[in-house]
């Protein structure tokens, strides 16, 4: 298998992608290696899959930059993001901070507006649920930069991984980011290459969030019209009818996140109705607890 790729894209930072990629991790998950210059301490954001050689070059850079790492921080909890977290905790002794106390080793959480200093190096926590309900971002102030994990992608849109991601919080992240996005140079996403655009980046995935919420009130307006059943599956079906049927248990994540805003927020008959049908055909009320959303950040959404 092949090793994972290291590129250094500023002093401070080095990215490690593992080699996982994918249709849903894109060129692979996105490891950082963030210390400040002449220090001896060092963060691990997101220390990804538990691959050997993955483990191995996370090693290996930190040796090259003659760093120790004393803290890693999940951007969130899925697996192609922690997966490598407790081993790497054992091999370095390191701290492991996450939303989700599950993940953590010691105590320390990532409450929003706390600030993280390590060896000079300074990260301020951005919650930014959504995507997932533990989901941070890091704001790195001397680079100017954001390291959003999976709520902005380098590459195509991230998943609303329902019923732990939702979209009212989804869409007030994308907000808060855009309040900072004016002032940043630059993202460093969970997967795909990084955004020199920040503003644009944001507007971006605003625009898409809210037409992908009107495709889905017409997709209900229409189904309800003809008297078919409404569900899930169905909404997916129109409103994703041209992507591959492959992705489209990911898609329905999403789908089922903007269902449950329409009906809560919005007060939709049509919407809870299509949340509370049973799957259709073949598929039985197990399909989409089988669908692994870390797994899928990168799928139609």
């Amino acid at each position: 298998m092949p090793g994972s790729e290291v590129s250094r894209p500023s002093d401070r930072v080095t990215l490690l992608r593992a080699a996982n990629p994918g249709p849903m991790t894109l060129e692979g998950t996105n490891t950082y290696l963030l210390a400040e210059p002449g220090a001896t301490e060092a963060v691990l954001l997101d220390p990804g899959p538990a691959l050997p050689e993955h483990l191995a070059a996370i090693e290996a850079a930190a040796a090259e930059r003659d760093v120790r790492i004393v803290t890693v921080v999940l951007t969130h909890g899925h697996g192609d993001h922690s997966e490598a977290a407790p081993e790497l905790a054992r091999r370095t002794g390191a701290r492991v901070l996450a939303v989700d106390p599950a993940h953590r080793r010691g105590d320390e959480g990532l409450p929003d507006g706390s600030v993280l200093r390590v060896g000079g190096l300074e990260l301020r926590v951005v919650a930014t649920p959504g995507h997932s309900s533990d989901s941070v971002s890091l704001l790195l102030p001397a680079e100017r930069a954001v390291l959003t994990g999976d709520t902005v992608l380098g590459r195509g849109t991230t998943v609303v991984a329902h019923p732990d991601g939702r979209l009212d919080d989804y869409l007030a992240s994308l907000d808060r980011l855009g309040e900072l996005a004016g002032d940043l140079a630059v993202l460093h996403p969970g997967h795909g290459p990084a955004l020199d655009d920040p503003r644009a980046a944001v507007e971006y995935y605003r625009g898409h969030r809210h037409r992908r919420l009107a495709a889905v009130r017409a997709a209900l307006d229409g189904i309800d019209a003809t008297g078919a059943p409404v569900t899930a599956l169905s909404v997916v079906a129109q409103v994703y009818s041209d992507v591959d049927p492959v992705l489209w248990p990911a898609a329905e994540l999403s789908v089922r996140a903007q269902l449950e805003y329409l009906a809560v927020v919005e007060g939709r008959p049509a919407a809870r109705a299509a949340l509370d049908a049973p799957p259709a055909g073949a598929r039985d009320d197990t399909h989409v607890a089988r669908v692994d959303p870390s797994r899928l950040p990168a799928a139609p959404a």
